[in-house]
């Protein structure tokens, strides 16, 4: 809060995916930091959570949105510009993760994943950034994943969109920054969001061995994941642009477990 005035006090925000897990804490650290936040999610019981925000006197909206359809990309975008009249902020965190073994991955997965994780950023940031380019600038903030950097069998085509995403971001970031646009990618890793914590109390054992990946022997919190993805769309990352933060408390930054070794 630089000066006593809430971070992103007066600005307009979008969030897709904005109404459960990481999506879910962005949408509300931006509110209590002054925002006007417009939460795009697929399912209609999103508008619940946005309801909360709301009660507790917080500028928040909910607007159906399907990512993999450009068309609701479009809807969607157009009617947030229509009610606000501007776009500061854009958070492309909406996505899908699906595991399959290498040679049994279907080709809808392999489209689904395509359209949700990769397509739809590329779509997002083309139709909001040329309200930011009309209106001197913006930030873009693209959610990706540690996958971008390193992953495990299974998970190849998830990886590949992430990693799409990190390239895309230095591209865009060369595109758009003469419209004083930022681009930059967040890759969190793995984050106690409510699907991980119902995992780890369902199988009491991967709590322990989830927490142990990480150099701080601990998860990365929801809040701790949209407070970073925060700073680099706010004016304190005024300097940072085409950059990938990797926010996965060292998970990637160890070479293998030396433990094992002994």
């Amino acid at each position: 809060m630089p000066n006593g005035v809430p971070l992103l006090k007066g600005k307009s925000v979008i969030v897709t995916g904005g109404c459960s897990g990481i999506g879910w804490g962005i949408s509300r650290r931006c509110a209590q930091m002054g925002a006007a936040v417009f939460a795009g999610q697929r399912s209609e019981t999103g508008a619940t959570r946005i309801e909360t925000l709301k009660a507790a006197g917080h500028d928040a909206h909910f607007i159906r949105l399907d990512v993999s359809d450009p068309g609701s990309i479009r809807s969607f975008v157009k009617a947030v510009h229509e009610r606000r009249g501007k776009i500061d902020i854009l958070f492309n965190n909406a996505g899908v993760t699906i595991e399959r073994a290498f040679f049994e991955m279907p080709l809808e997965d392999l489209d689904r994943l395509w359209a949700t994780n990769l397509r739809s950023v590329f779509l997002m940031s083309q139709a909001v950034a040329a309200h930011m380019k009309d209106a001197g600038g913006g930030a873009i903030v693209n959610i990706s994943s540690n996958h971008s950097t390193a992953s495990v069998p299974g998970y190849e085509m998830y990886a590949a969109t992430k990693g799409g995403i990190a390239a895309m971001t230095r591209a865009m970031a060369w595109s758009l920054g003469p419209y004083k646009i930022r681009v930059n990618t967040l890759s969190p890793g793995l984050t106690a969001t409510e699907n991980v914590q119902q995992v780890a109390r369902d199988k009491p054992h991967l709590a322990a061995a989830f927490a142990d990946l990480h150099a701080t022997r601990e998860m990365s919190t929801v809040d701790e994941i949209a407070d970073a993805a925060i700073f680099l769309a706010s004016d304190l990352a005024a300097s940072i642009t085409g950059a990938e933060l990797i926010a996965d408390k060292g998970l990637t930054a160890q070479l293998c477990n030396t433990d094992q070794l002994k």
